[in-house]
């Protein structure tokens, strides 16, 4: 009798590794299958490209083929809905910008709690934007823009990408510190703002260096300034606005987040993996040549930067009673 009740527990036991031994594996497995990495900008802008190079690298990192999805609309509403309301396991993935911040602060409404349902993993890398200018503004330096702008209020027009864009936003927060005031002129989209501004119809814009830079080089745009926290080596004469506004940064960063119930060690896999994309050879001279500055930060780093973005953002919005719809 004993003998039988130890085979009928060593016969359960068996049964029970067996059947747990599946699940053990595919959390030890991670991935196991493709990867969505949703984008929420048209193909072929600077996020596009940085999350096609990304999901290059870590198909080949994973195993597992990482594919890129464009879904576009709503400044990035729709795309990091479908993300929040995914399912936590990992295999859908948001590449955002700053326009997750901002909807956060500018917003009425929104159909997801940014900061709740939302789990930041890694920062890639970050572009500081450049105030460009047509020649035809009387113009050469930043400090020159300032007060130009203090004597003419209202009459430097200047080109966006849309209300509540980055380039918007961080303009009206430039007005705010240096007590000016321009006008925005948004259009709809970064490109035709851009072709705008070197045909000399808006005399400014706060642009990506990727963009600008063979204007710049061509001379039909002026560079005055950067929003980085440190001067660019591409354009090591052109001055920060943190060299008069201490603290002051502008950064178009694409960052991963995932499904806030996203499991801990399945993050922890991501960031890693982002990081060792980011000190890659190859794609740290790629990000030189597009202006790009590599970060790969980690999950708690990049959860303080957005948090810290968010309240910014809605003091702003406080301030200047501006609402996106």
């Amino acid at each position: 009798m004993a003998k039988q009740r130890l085979y009928r527990r060593l016969v359960a036991a068996a049964f029970i590794a067996f059947a747990l031994a599946p699940l053990t594996a595919a959390r030890a497995e991670y991935p196991d299958r493709p990867i969505r990495l949703i984008v929420p900008f048209p193909p072929g802008g600077v996020t596009d490209v940085v999350a096609r190079l990304m999901a290059e690298r870590l198909s080949a990192e994973f195993g597992q083929q990482v594919l890129v999805d464009n879904k576009t609309g709503a400044g990035g509403v729709i795309a990091g809905d479908i993300v929040a309301k995914a399912a936590p396991d990992g295999y859908t993935l948001l590449l955002t910008t700053p326009n997750h911040t901002i909807n956060a602060a500018f917003r009425a409404t929104l159909p997801y709690d940014t900061e709740k349902d939302l789990r930041a993993v890694s920062n890639v890398g970050q572009i500081p934007m450049l105030l460009v200018t047509h020649p035809s503004l009387p113009v050469t330096t930043f400090q020159g823009f300032i007060d130009y702008a203090a004597k003419n209020p209202g009459k430097i027009n200047v080109a966006s990408a849309g209300n509540g864009t980055l380039p918007h936003i961080t303009m009206e927060l430039l007005m705010i510190r240096e007590k000016i005031q321009v006008t925005n002129v948004p259009y709809r989209g970064a490109a035709p703002a851009l072709a705008d501004l070197v045909a000399g119809q808006v005399q400014a814009k706060l642009d990506n260096y990727t963009q600008s830079a063979q204007f710049i080089a061509d001379r039909k745009l002026n560079v005055l300034a950067v929003t980085s926290a440190r001067r660019l080596k591409q354009l090591p004469d052109v001055p920060t606005v943190a060299e008069r506004l201490p603290g002051f940064e502008g950064y178009l960063w694409m960052g991963i987040v995932a499904p806030a119930a996203t499991p801990d060690a399945v993050v922890q896999k991501l960031a890693t993996a982002a990081r060792r994309f980011v000190a890659l050879a190859e794609v740290q001279a790629r990000f030189d040549r597009d202006g790009v500055e590599p970060v790969g930060s980690g999950p708690d780093e990049f959860r303080v930067q957005i948090a810290k973005e968010i309240a910014q953002w809605r003091e702003l919005a406080k301030t200047t009673k501006i609402t996106v719809d």
